[in-house]
């Protein structure tokens, strides 16, 4: 056994060129060396990979790798042959190559050359690969990635479910599996399917106690907010997680017109442009990647500052993975992520057409998501506890690294409705799921409570004097203090535990704090103060825009609203502008309206700020992309042609109500639209000219005050089209 020590040393300081293990890489490596199986959990910058590498290098044959991913095959085998003199010390095997790079492949690994062999799961089933390798000698297979096994994994992919069958056909060869994220469910999974239960167990610490972890709500100025973060880096890496490929190359234009070097990555790309970013990004050309999940896994840059998550993942696992990229040099990570429920229902109806199975699955790991989003207990411990580890909140290495220990909520004395909880999920059979167990509490009855007579019992809503939230939140920290537990197998049925019945008979202080509650519509009336002293305009200078604005309205004969809507004089207080390009970037304001009315507001502005002494921040002047500027363009040439609107729609795959908010949004900012051919269809010349009176004298541009005014006379429809007429005659 030493004598293997010494080895491996003198292997690691040969091939690496370090002097020493890190974690439980030195066991790891052991056990595979010793033609055991091994089954490895480390977090991510935890040195999984040499896990594999270091033993193939020293072991007689080819060690197969199996990997999901091509940017993470080919940035692992460039490093491996950036240690040797041999080219073909390491190969990728996968639908990327021609015929004379497979065949240069096969001849290196006949040659004894070939230590590493990467290939994917879906590579490996083919019949000819497994008939050449059949013939070669094999010193193991590492399944790196291993939780795309589970069904219960984030990344699940069925392919991988057949890789014990295929080694087998192949030869009889140690197995090593590693994954970064796995839970005790997810673990059990993976050992079962590569029929391995009696695998050496390697499971390190899932804390990164250098990593922040914050959790915002996300409003519309979500993009203002990043670009604020993102630029306090500057000259730093960060990477940028969101769902869609649409967003992905909306964020990395946003950013790049507002001065941040950043490139977008998803699989929408083209191969050699996805390359190509990967590469700007580990050699520094580019600061920031925007990316979809695909982007990162197995990509070794130790000194990524930030992770950014523009939209919540659909699991816990992922979410760990994806923050687990920041700081693996130990130095800063920033993770931060932004959260509105209704990012949650969106993900949920995409699971609705999947079968049941995965849909409770999808569904389970999304609740999880939602919980740690919304709890006000220090997150650190939260996370640990899913993936189940114990943490000291206290004293554990990077106790205060989190936005709900740097800011504490109160917390409240609840023994009493502790102990009503366990007794509800003790006397209810433990059958109920925690949304089941609510309702009891409260009093609320279903068919599932009916037909189990449960909205008869006695304890049925015996909590109704705290609310359901309340309840959620006391569900969550019970089930970490291990008082309660979740049933994985029936998809969150609670359980009691020895310890919640132990409380139950003799109850102690447990203090809790209640859940952050974020707006179902994601907050969108928030505006973020560039100030940072709270969410509110700057109202002394709001009150000078009003009545210059009144003012200029009475020189120009036109109501105030048609100068600028109020939205449009709020930005101005927060980003006061002192120039008619400055002014051209607010709400609402195009380069038409602010050559038009803008001149007298920025002059107000500017002395307002040199007055006040006020610090103006160039920051989250955020420049516009112009994404619709093409539909915008579109729609001006149609009216110009006088196409029906419903056509106009139809060909742009908008609803009639999305087209009056494009229209809408051109004549306020400035531009001219004349779409009297389809009002003159609608509604006759007398009522128009009784509209138009009423706009000319109303003190606010309101389509409800208007319904109100006509009392049903017209529809909501005819009068935001009349408005549109209105602004675009009067006030363009």
């Amino acid at each position: 056994m030493n004598t293997v020590k010494i080895d491996l040393n003198k292997a690691l300081k040969k091939y690496f060129g370090f002097n020493q293990f890190k974690g439980l890489q030195k066991p790891v490596i052991e056990s595979l060396l010793k033609g055991q199986n091994t089954f490895v959990i480390m977090p991510t910058g935890g040195g999984k990979s040499l896990c594999y590498q270091l033993p193939a290098l020293m072991s007689e044959g080819t060690a197969i790798v199996v990997s999901p991913l091509i940017a993470l095959m080919k940035n692992q085998v460039d490093a491996i042959r950036g240690i040797s003199t041999e080219r073909g010390i390491a190969h990728v095997l996968n639908s990327s190559l021609n015929k004379g790079e497979v065949a240069q492949v096969k001849e290196d690994i006949e040659n004894g050359i070939t230590k590493l062999l990467y290939v994917a799961p879906e590579s490996l089933i083919k019949e000819e690969y497994v008939n050449f390798l059949k013939e070669q000698k094999i010193s193991f297979l590492a399944i790196d990635e291993a939780h795309c096994i589970s069904e219960w994994g984030h990344d699940f992919r069925p392919e991988y479910r057949n890789l014990r069958s295929i080694i087998t056909q192949i030869a009889e060869v140690p197995i090593i599996g590693l994954t970064a994220t796995a839970t005790v469910k997810v673990e059990e999974d993976i050992l079962k399917n590569l029929k391995m239960p009696d695998a050496n167990r390697f499971k390190a610490s899932f804390n990164r106690p250098n990593l922040f972890y914050d959790v915002r709500p996300k409003t519309k100025e979500v993009n203002k907010d990043i670009i604020r973060f993102v630029r306090q880096y500057e000259g730093k890496s960060g990477i940028i997680y969101c769902l869609s490929r649409k967003k992905v190359e909306e964020i990395a234009q946003v950013l790049q017109v507002n001065g941040v070097k950043a490139v977008p990555y998803h699989a929408g790309l083209d191969a050699k442009t996805r390359v190509k970013h990967q590469d700007m990004f580990l050699m520094e050309d580019t600061d920031v990647v925007v990316a979809t999940i695909a982007f990162g896994m197995g990509i070794d840059k130790p000194d990524v500052r930030f992770v950014i998550h523009h939209d919540i993942p659909k699991s816990l696992e992922s979410y760990y993975q994806e923050t687990g990229r920041g700081g693996r040099d130990g130095g800063e990570g920033y993770c931060l992520a932004y959260y509105a429920y209704k990012d949650i229902e969106k993900l949920e109806k995409f699971l609705a057409g999947k079968p049941v199975a995965e849909q409770e699955i999808g569904m389970a790991l999304l609740q999880e998501v939602v919980a740690y989003a919304e709890t006000s207990m220090s997150r650190r411990k939260f996370l640990l506890h899913y993936f189940g580890e114990e943490f000291d909140e206290v004293n554990g290495d990077g106790a205060d690294m989190d936005d709900n220990t740097r800011n504490p909520k109160t917390r409240v004395e609840a023994k009493e409705n502790v102990k009503k909880l366990i007794e509800v999920v003790r006397d209810t059979n433990q059958e109920y799921k925690s949304k089941e167990i609510i309702n009891v509490l409260v009093g609320k009855s279903n068919a599932l409570l009916k037909s189990r007579k449960t909205d008869q019992q006695p304890f049925f809503g015996t909590g109704k004097e705290k609310s359901e939230s309340y309840w959620m939140a006391l569900i969550r920290q019970v089930l970490v203090d291990h008082k309660l537990s979740k049933e994985i197998e029936q998809y969150g049925v609670l359980k009691t535990t020895k310890e919640g019945l132990k409380f139950v008979k003799n109850p102690v202080s447990f203090l809790m704090t209640e859940d952050h509650i974020y707006d179902m519509d994601g907050d969108d009336n928030i505006i973020i103060n560039t100030k940072g002293t709270g969410a509110s305009t700057d109202e002394a200078l709001m009150k000078l825009l009003k009545d210059l604005r009144k003012r200029v309205g009475k020189e120009k004969g036109v109501p105030p609203f048609v100068i600028f809507q109020d939205p449009s004089l709020e930005d101005m207080t927060l980003k006061y502008p002192i120039t008619l390009k400055e002014l051209a970037n607010v709400h609402g304001v195009g380069e038409g309206k602010a050559k038009k009315y803008g001149q007298d507001f920025v002059t107000l502005i500017a002395e307002y700020v040199e007055e006040n002494e006020i610090f103006r921040p160039d920051d989250i002047v955020v420049k516009s992309v112009g994404t619709n500027s093409g539909l915008k363009l579109s729609i001006i040439m149609n009216t110009d042609k006088k196409i029906p609107l419903i056509d106009m729609a139809k060909s742009k795959g908008l609803s009639m109500e999305e087209l009056i908010d494009e229209m809408e949004s051109i004549v306020y900012s400035g531009t001219k639209l004349d779409i009297t051919y389809c009002i003159n269809e609608m509604i006759d010349e007398e009522d128009q000219e009784y509209i138009f009176e009423y706009f000319m004298d109303a003190e606010s541009d309101k389509i409800d005050l208007a319904l109100e005014e006509f009392d049903g006379d017209y529809d909501i429809e005819e009068l935001r089209l009349m408005r549109i007429r209105f602004i675009s005659e009067v006030g363009n």
